[in-house]
């Protein structure tokens, strides 16, 4: 009942803003999910793909799978066929994979591009200059499984909320200056996924879309599940 009590406090903090709620299920049994998804929660995020493939073939069928942490491109291939959202994609290397599992998958697959905004030199992403060249690449263009939906970026890790919020700032902005270019036909800028447990808050005031919340749900993560 603390995981429903849990969504549904969330979902009431959401309602007046423009966030819908990502639950990150990673490392989390199928029980605690399907209880989250008996309390409503549709969206489910998770960092592995074997992981969510298993919980994919387990779980019911109108979830909607969200890959959230840093993806290989030799994973690809095992949440290819039913990933709703892609939010980690750190390379063009990764964004080709991704088109040509698409194409074998016959289906064309939504990603984000993560950028880096965190202090931190362990967060992966591009650069500003590097992802606004990326989408304005003939590169990019010819991609035909691929559709880019906006960017995803992740905080520096503090309790500093100046500080998160200077870098939930500077990537709303670029959102909003892409958004309002002439983009490419595989691209838009509908989605903006920031925010988690520990900044979601912060993240909602600054235009998130998505926001990914594990902790606030499902209580503290266990790793000896992973």
């Amino acid at each position: 009942m603390v995981i429903k009590s849990n969504i549904k406090d969330l979902l009431t903090e959401l309602q007046h803003s423009t966030a819908k709620l990502i639950a990150v299920s990673k490392t989390q049994p199928i029980e605690k999910i399907k209880e989250a998804y008996d309390a409503g929660q549709r969206l489910f995020g998770e960092n592995k793909a074997q992981e969510m493939m298993a919980k994919h073939q387990t779980l019911p069928k109108d979830i909607e799978w969200h890959m959230i942490g840093h993806l290989q491109s030799n994973k690809i291939k095992y949440i290819a066929s039913f990933v709703s959202l892609i939010h980690s994609v750190d390379s063009m290397k990764l964004l080709e994979e991704i088109d040509k599992q698409g194409q074998k998958a016959g289906r064309i697959i939504p990603c984000l591009l993560q950028v880096h905004i965190a202090s931190e030199e362990t967060k992966f992403g591009f650069d500003s200059e590097e992802v606004t060249s990326l989408i304005f690449s003939p590169a990019l263009a010819n991609l035909k499984n691929v559709t880019v939906k906006g960017l995803m970026g992740m905080a520096t890790f503090t309790d500093n909320q100046d500080t998160i919020r200077k870098e939930f700032q500077s990537l709303r902005k670029l959102f909003d200056t892409l958004k309002n270019s002439e983009l490419p036909a595989n691209t838009t800028m509908k989605e903006l996924s920031m925010g988690m447990s520990s900044d979601y808050k912060v993240a909602i005031q600054e235009g998130s879309t998505l926001v990914r919340i594990g902790t606030a749900i499902f209580g503290v993560r266990n790793y000896s599940l992973n």
